[in-house]
């Protein structure tokens, strides 16, 4: 992208990218599976958010992340490298550069490590308020592209690439990924049944985050060295992406439960350090309170996990702030990154 902001620009961008729940297939759309084997994922944009603001004006650069509450001031472009603090908006800059001077602000919605896909929501808000401050209008599609690269290539944070897809997109989705191709389903939910699984799925921050990029790591290294059961469970994890593709459209709750808890087997297979003390805990607390089924949020090994109650969430609710925890809200985002 050219460095050059819109000609007459003086007022401020900004722009909102909504974060997901993984429903199915999360790590397959991981390079090197997602390159020989080809990954498919079914998400769900949520209205929770991860926000970017870019104001022209002011000393050289200066960045700032409210949720991180990190900041730097007096930034040249020269200095973009991915070392020290910010480095997600470092990254988006050297990918998307703009002359200065300006300001370029994120915050998050989430706690950093949340496993809802917070990364990569702030990085698809740099790609469109960056490209915007270019003068281009760059479609969803290139906005999650420019958002990748920036994350994993010059960011070197190990992923895949649902995260910034959903962002980009919102609603529900099944992505298909043959590195470097992804193909972008949108799945149509009766109306009730959308609602009724929003009313009925309970959301927890344990408290732990993780650094994903660690375990995502050991995970395709083991992958790469031609462990049996982590091969058997990421090829089962991209079958159970299409059969819950099939359950939602068939608007079959208790099915969706039962593929979130085998998706979550799956999930165990693949590092021994996926479930953590904290997340049994929660996890004996959901079948005491009857839950159908639930999962860890993202990759796993500490962050969120998510749970769908038969009717009444109200005791899993209560049973998971005893022990200490968050409840956050659950809403679905049928939008997409949107200007703001």
């Amino acid at each position: 992208m050219a460095g050059r902001p819109l000609n007459g620009l003086t007022e401020g961008l900004r722009a909102s990218a909504p974060l997901r729940l993984d429903l199915a297939g999360g790590w397959t759309d991981v390079p090197p599976f997602s390159t020989v084997e080809g990954g498919a994922v079914v998400n769900v944009a949520i209205r929770l958010s991860a926000t970017a603001q870019w104001v022209p004006g002011g000393q050289g650069i200066r960045l700032l992340s409210r949720d991180l509450r990190e900041e730097l001031h007096g930034v040249r472009l020269d200095q973009l490298d991915q070392s020290g603090k910010l480095r997600l908006l470092r990254a988006a800059l050297r990918v998307t550069p703009v002359n200065p001077p300006f300001s370029l602000e994120t915050d998050c919605e989430a706690p950093p490590g949340s496993g809802l896909g917070s990364s990569g929501a702030v990085d698809v808000a740099l790609a469109r308020v960056l490209t915007s401050a270019n003068g281009t209008d760059a479609s969803p599609k290139e906005l999650a592209e420019l958002a990748r690269k920036a994350e994993a290539e010059v960011a070197g944070v190990a992923g895949g690439k649902q995260d910034q897809y959903a962002a980009a997109f919102g609603g529900f989705h099944l992505f298909e990924f043959q590195d470097p191709e992804v193909s972008v389903r949108p799945l149509q939910l009766d109306a009730d049944f959308a609602s009724a699984l929003a009313r009925q799925t309970v959301l927890c921050y344990t408290g732990q985050s993780r650094i994903s990029g660690n375990t995502i790591t050991r995970v395709m290294t083991a992958y790469n060295d031609g462990v049996r059961a982590v091969t058997g469970a990421l090829l089962e994890l991209k079958d159970l992406a299409h059969a819950m593709a099939d359950a939602l459209g068939a608007a079959d709750l208790e099915r969706v439960a039962v593929l979130l808890s085998r998706n979550w087997r799956c999930q165990q297979e693949l590092d021994p350090g996926m479930q953590t003390d904290l997340m049994k805990q929660l996890e004996a607390a959901a079948a005491a309170a009857g839950a159908l089924g639930g999962k860890a949020a993202g990759a796993g090994a500490g962050g969120s996990m998510f749970f769908v109650m038969p009717d009444d969430p109200a005791p899993l609710i209560e049973a998971a702030k005893t022990l200490g925890m968050t409840v956050m809200p659950v809403e679905w985002s049928r939008e997409g990154i949107r200007s703001c």
